[in-house]
């Protein structure tokens, strides 16, 4: 199921952020996404986020978890019509979560943009797969290194 965020998802939401970053992003030092932790579990209640979440066992972790509860394993976060980024738990990812994440969103918009590191190619194929193409090359100030403008129209 996929919904707005609630106060109550900030941990969650900032634990796979920040967990998908260090893991998709070895290129970039870990110290650059542990010292932008705090800002972004800020900034996430403020934001357009909406989470993926199913029911717990789903994962094949029923003995670890209160089958009667959710569990978020993904979430997208927006800033208008500029994705500020897909996050999967590792665990669930390869499963469609980010595709369902990415269609939600498509409903809603006309027109959506992004920013993803030329380096990221998972991620690059996965978004050009979804429609977007790229509209220009340039270099991310905070981590010097190259990123695509992509950009998806309806």
């Amino acid at each position: 199921m996929i919904r707005e965020l609630r106060q109550t998802d900030t941990d969650r939401i900032a634990e796979i952020w920040l967990d998908t970053n260090l893991r998709a992003h070895d290129f970039i030092p870990a110290e650059y996404w542990e010292e932008n932790f705090a800002a972004v579990r800020e900034m996430l209640p403020q934001a357009e986020v909406y989470v993926y979440e199913e029911k717990r066992g789903g994962l094949g972790l029923a003995e670890q978890s209160d089958p009667g509860r959710d569990e978020i394993l993904g979430f997208i976060g927006l800033n208008g019509d500029y994705i500020e980024g897909i996050f999967v738990c590792g665990e669930a990812q390869s499963r469609g979560i980010g595709k369902a994440l990415l269609d939600h969103v498509k409903e809603r918009k006309k027109k959506l943009s992004l920013n993803v590191y030329k380096k990221n190619r998972r991620a690059v194929n996965f978004y050009q797969r979804e429609c977007f193409r790229i509209g220009e090359e340039g270099t991310d100030e905070n981590t010097g290194e190259s990123e695509y403008l992509m950009i998806w129209e309806s």
